[in-house]
């Protein structure tokens, strides 16, 4: 086989991919909902193997800065979402506020949540120091949080998790692109810091 015959055979693979990656972006555009990578292999008649690599492979294509949307894996399911940098953007054009879809009491329930889970109402109660039933029943609402099992002690409360769609809400891949807990935690210490400094020059 000579140097010709190589190429031509590189520029059929190249263009084969092309051809996918085509076909794939409409599907998930059109879909608009997680698709798993076996059913789209069954869609464009390719093995699972070769079709997870073509996804693993066009996803990053859409880590390029000068994208919009990024292609995310959810549990072996893919879909688009747009890139958290563009928010102020999108929201200008949806004329919302992300600040008010979840309360203070609803996002400090879900961080705790997040870092605990499988927790249960009365633990997120006894670590925030309040009642924490209506920041639940929000978040169970809007699906960021589920129902978990039952926790093996008397009276069997009930215990919450995150969910899919909160992986999807907050653009991750899974919980372990969550940053430390350790990282909050000098956050809060830094911000109480800057309080207690701001609140002695006024008295001063």
């Amino acid at each position: 086989m000579n140097v010709n015959d190589i190429n031509q055979i590189e520029m059929n693979e190249a263009s084969t991919k092309d051809r996918y990656f085509s076909i794939i972006e409409s599907l998930l555009f059109v879909s608009g909902e997680p698709l798993a990578y076996k059913e789209i292999a069954s869609i464009i008649n390719c093995s699972e193997n070769y079709t997870k690599d073509l996804l693993e492979e066009f996803r990053k294509k859409y880590e390029l800065k000068d994208r919009g949307l990024t292609l995310i894996n959810i549990n072996d399911e893919y879909m688009f979402v747009t890139k958290s940098e563009n928010s102020d953007y999108i929201q200008k054009l949806l004329k919302t506020n992300s600040r008010q879809g979840l309360s203070k009491a609803a996002l400090e329930t879900l961080a705790i949540i997040v870092y605990r889970q499988p927790i249960t109402r009365i633990e997120i109660d006894e670590i925030r120091g309040v009642k924490s039933d209506k920041a639940i029943q929000t978040l169970m609402e809007k699906e960021l949080i589920k129902e978990a099992g039952r926790k093996k002690v008397p009276g069997r409360p009930i215990m919450y998790a995150t969910t899919d769609e909160f992986l999807k809400h907050f653009g991750l891949e899974n919980l372990n692109q969550m940053p430390l807990l350790e990282s909050f935690i000098d956050y809060d210490k830094e911000s109480t810091s800057i309080e207690e400094e701001t609140t002695m020059s006024v008295e001063e």
